[in-house]
């Protein structure tokens, strides 16, 4: 069985796992500048699981990273990718509960 790149069921404490539509909310609000991000450019072999434990002490949030930088599916990406860390979860999280 196919899973869509931006499908997952869970949704523990305040992880909510992505869907479209809250993928397209938090690219929108990076875009918007609602969301305000640090962005980096990617040196070889650093994965978006890394980065989210790094950035949020969970690995799990990798999938706020790769919708805010309009990123499929993958983990891990080439070297010169660019990509943006929203700087607060607390307003990803927000933007996100009008889409719920």
């Amino acid at each position: 069985m196919s899973q869509s790149r931006y499908t997952y069921n869970r949704i523990i404490n305040r992880s909510f796992y992505a869907t479209r539509e809250i993928s397209y909310a938090i690219y929108s609000g990076v875009r918007s500048g609602d969301i305000s991000c640090n962005v980096i450019t990617l040196s070889e072999g650093v994965r978006l699981d890394k980065i989210a434990f790094d950035n949020y002490g969970d690995s799990g949030y990798w999938w706020v990273i790769a919708a805010a930088s309009g990123i499929g599916w993958g983990l891990q990406l080439p070297a010169g990718t660019v990509v943006r860390i929203p700087s607060n979860l607390d307003v990803v999280f927000l933007v996100i509960a009008d889409v719920r």
